[in-house]
């Protein structure tokens, strides 16, 4: 019974987390991925808002690959403002199949809720990167500087557009000046 309980629980938190669809066709990532140019510290330039970063701001993501091929993640944000108390999420990703593939499985719950984490696009530096899922309900823009510039903005928001994704619903994550 216990057991039962856990799972509903399970599913009812993972209907709570959807969220809205902003693109009604999901493509496919646009190149394989190299985990050890991927790796390191990301900026979140924008998302589609979803429960789990509710307000917040200076969003970051560190990927540390593992010597078992597994790559830590940890995200970071600040509540609220750029200077808010800091909230951090671990967890574990790891590639859907083959090792170059731009598909992967994350979790911050264990092995058992891996959901999809697709890097849909990349700069050939990787300087940028959009990333997003299966769904449509997701959709980061993630940069290695924590404010790109003017040029860049309007560059990575005709990406996503052109990938099929409702750029009008993006949230612009507010970055510390640097």
């Amino acid at each position: 019974m216990r057991v039962l309980i856990i799972a509903f629980c399970v599913l009812a938190l993972a209907a709570c987390v959807a969220g809205p669809t902003g693109n009604s066709s999901v493509p496919e990532p646009a190149k394989s991925v190299d985990l050890q140019r991927y790796k390191g510290l990301w900026y979140e330039f924008a998302r589609y808002e979803n429960r789990f970063e509710k307000d917040c701001e200076a969003v970051t993501a560190q990927y540390t690959p593992q010597a078992d091929g597994v790559i830590a993640v940890k995200n970071s944000c600040r509540e609220a403002t750029v200077d808010g108390p800091l909230r951090v999420s671990e967890g574990k990703a790891k590639p859907a199949g083959d090792p170059k593939s731009a598909k992967l499985k994350v979790s911050f719950f264990g092995p058992a809720l891996m959901t999809n984490y697709w890097v849909l696009d990349h700069g050939e530096a990787y300087d940028w990167a959009i990333v997003g899922e299966g769904s449509g309900r997701y959709l980061w823009i993630l940069t290695r500087q924590a404010r790109p510039s003017a040029q860049e903005r309007v560059e990575l928001i005709a990406r996503a557009k052109s990938l099929g994704y409702d750029t009008d619903m993006l949230r612009y994550t507010e970055q510390p000046a640097r």
